[in-house]
């Protein structure tokens, strides 16, 4: 698979934003306040700052670490399966990623109320295909038995 890393990066920065976004976007809100500025809490720059920071402490793993897990091997049976599972993840995702930032734009509270039912939905699908895929690429690394 191409970009098998950056699809495993992406992965590792979306699994904890999937997880603890509200706690990330606290501590976006902590960093913004001792800066001096004033935020509203649950806001869009406590979250941008929260995932700025995420992404600064997945990348700094990942050049200490030099890749992140699981590596899996690319000649594994599982392996191409494992990374379809963990893109169908991550592109869901980002569903649940960009919502909190566009929903503003959605006039209809009716509308609105479906689109956060779905993106949350998104969020537990995301988890499972995550699971799942960090699975099979796992499984992919180990040796065949006879």
């Amino acid at each position: 698979m191409r970009f098998a890393n950056l699809n495993l990066f992406v992965a590792w920065f979306l699994i904890p934003e999937t997880l603890i976004m509200g706690w990330l976007a606290a501590v976006g809100r902590v960093v913004l306040e001792l800066c001096g500025l004033a935020t509203t809490e649950e806001g869009v720059p406590g979250r941008l700052v929260g995932a700025i920071l995420l992404f600064a402490v997945i990348f700094f793993v990942n050049k200490v670490r030099g890749s992140l897990p699981p590596e899996g091997d690319p000649q594994g049976s599982s392996y191409r399966f494992g990374h379809k599972l963990v893109l169908l993840g991550n592109v869901l995702a980002v569903g649940l990623f960009l919502f909190p930032f566009t929903f503003q734009l959605v006039d209809s509270k009716l509308l609105l109320m479906l689109i956060s039912r779905f993106t949350v939905a998104f969020g537990y699908l995301a988890v499972g295909c995550w699971a799942i895929g960090f699975s099979f690429l796992y499984q992919s690394s180990q040796p065949v038995r006879a």
